[in-house]
Formats: C-alpha cells, structure tokens, sequence
C-alpha cells in the first residue's frame, strides 16, 4: 500500500542543516513538494518557525495543515560539545522533537518520520547492533544527554503508533557526512572535524597535527545522501505493522537502523582522508582526550531486507566531501 503521494503537503523540520539538505535534495528529485502534482514543500527556516515554540508552531500546523512531517530539526555536535554542554543537548532535543512530535499526532498528521542515531545504543553493545539492543545496558557518557533525547523521541513515537495507531516511524542512521557539514572544531563530527584539519595543515605547511584519542575506535559512516534516499525509501514502503521487524517478544518495532554495515578505525580513517588531501606531516593521538564508544556498528539487515541498500563507498564519499568542503569555503558559506 503506498505511503506517499506527489500530492501531499509535506513538512521538513531542520531543511537548512546537513541532513535536511540531502532530504530536501531527494524530495525535490523525486517530485514530492511539486506543485505541478498540487504538492507542497515547507522548509521553513528558524528565523521562520521557532520548534522551540509550541504555540507558535501548533498555529503553523493550523494554517498549513502538512500531511507529512520529517524531523531533521536537532541540536548537534561531537564528543566535546556533548560533553560540555548536556543541559543544552537533552532539553533543546527534548523540546524541539515533543513539540513537533505531538503537534502532529494532534492535527492528525498521515505519516511522521524521527530522524534518530546510532548512539542510542549502549556502550558496550553487541556487534553488530541489531534494534533490539535498545536499552540494553549504559551509554556512553560523553554524548549521553543526547541519547537520552532521541532515546525518548523515538519511544513517544512507538507509544502514539500502540496508543492510538499513529503513523510514525524512526530511522536510526550511523554516522553521517557528506556536502553542508559543520566544521566547527567545538561541536563537529569527527569525519568533518578530520578533513578541515588535514586541510587547514597542508595549507599551513604545519609538520605535524594532534588527533583525540588513540584511533583506535571503530565507526561505520553513511554518506548523507544515501540517508536521504533511505528516508523516502521508508516513508514510501515501510509498515512496521506488516513488516517482519519484530524483537524478541514477538512485538512490533518501528525504528530502523540506516548504514553500510561496514566499519573503520580512526586511525585508518584519518590515513584515508590526509592521503586524499595530501597531507605528509606526522599525526600525534593526544591518548589523555576521550575515544568514545569503541566499536558502533549497525545490523542493517532489517532495512536491507525490505529492498533498501547503500550505494556510496566511503572512499567516493569523502572524495566527494572534500571537494564540496573546498566549494563552501571558497564561496565564504563553510561552516565553522
């Protein structure tokens, strides 16, 4: 039964970020949003709609009536942001996810779809990470507040589908990079955080540069438009109702993991992307700053049995990354 239709009026909540970018990118290439079909698209900036704001945001709802809601809209950062600002990280989420979660199951939205992560698992889970491993055990410290969020977005969307049959669903991608990333040493992913330094040091001439940790931790990485092209892949195809996605009690889930299945060390990431800027100075792993969680790879058998696959390997991906990298800086709209 399909999902989605070109006609539908479709909203999508943090449109101006990495990921809402790619969606917005894969809806528009698929005609969703086209007027041509008498669809819609809102991608209302912050300056615009404040998810922060219930009042403001419920009247939104009331005047554009959206049949479709994307939740891209999120607070995020690397280990040192997390780490130093959890208040900002669990309530801002908190917030901005209940507010469009609730408002759209009260207006009586068709289809909703949560953007979650990866680090909603435990710490020490097994590998690779299969959904049931939700709340199997602890999370890892340093982004734990984060976690805590998307941990209860995507339980308030479970709870509206058994309550009171709400369509809602949740991804839960692995780590993302791609065009339109942030480069902010204080709050960027380690992908990103990696190409400015490599290239901020060849363009220095610097003979060496400092890496957190020992590059020891695994991490699987998703190029954002592949997370994109799974986003629609979902909100067309996917009923957890109807769908094989059980966990060990015979119950429906209805969030899903999002990856290749793959991993790599950091170490050997960093190899990869100081190879492809050029970069011949020495790296020092600074061993006293925190690694992580060690290994995080994800099960993604559920999602490739409904048909979905990956289709960028990394080494393409960060190829691709670095090129858009220099494109934004060179046209001042880099972030960082």
């Amino acid at each position: 039964m399909q999902k989605l239709f070109k006609k539908d009026k479709i909203l999508l909540a943090g449109a101006y970020g990495m990921v809402g970018r790619a969606i917005k990118r894969a809806l528009i290439r698929k005609n969703y949003g086209n007027e041509k079909y008498s669809g819609q698209l809102f991608c209302p900036s912050r300056k615009h709609l404040n998810f922060l704001n219930y009042i403001d945001l419920e009247n939104w709802f009331d005047k554009y009536n959206p049949d479709i809601v994307i939740i891209a809209a999120a607070k995020v950062g690397g280990i040192l942001a997390n780490n130093n600002y959890p208040a900002d990280f669990l309530l801002e989420n908190l917030i901005i996810q209940n507010n469009l979660i609730s408002i759209a199951w009260k207006k009586k939205v068709r289809r909703l779809l949560f953007l979650g992560s990866s680090c909603i698992y435990p710490k020490f889970s097994k590998q690779p990470i299969v959904e049931d491993y939700l709340l199997s055990g602890s999370l890892e410290k340093t982004n734990e507040s984060y976690a805590l969020a998307k941990i209860a977005g995507i339980k308030l969307c479970e709870a509206l589908r058994n309550q009171y049959s709400f369509d809602a669903i949740s991804c839960m991608p692995s780590n993302l990079y791609g065009p339109f990333d942030n480069y902010n040493y204080q709050n960027s992913h380690v992908l990103p955080a990696l190409i400015r330094k490599f290239s901020e040091a060849k363009e220095a001439g610097e003979p060496k540069i400092t890496c957190w940790g020992d590059g020891s931790p695994y991490r699987e990485f998703l190029h954002v438009d592949d997370l994109a092209d799974a986003c629609l892949f979902l909100l067309e195809n996917w009923d957890p109702d109807k769908s094989k996605n059980k966990n060990d009690s015979d119950n429906v889930i209805n969030w899903i993991n999002v990856g290749t299945g793959t991993e790599i060390s950091i170490k050997n990431l960093t190899e990869l992307i100081s190879n492809q800027i050029g970069y011949e100075g020495e790296v020092f792993w600074d061993k006293s700053k925190p690694n992580g969680t060690p290994k995080k790879t994800l099960c993604v058998q559920k999602i490739n049995s409904l048909g979905w696959k990956h289709k960028i390997d990394l080494e393409n991906g960060i190829s691709e990354t670095i090129k858009s990298f220099n494109e934004e800086k060179t046209k001042g709209i880099l972030r960082i």
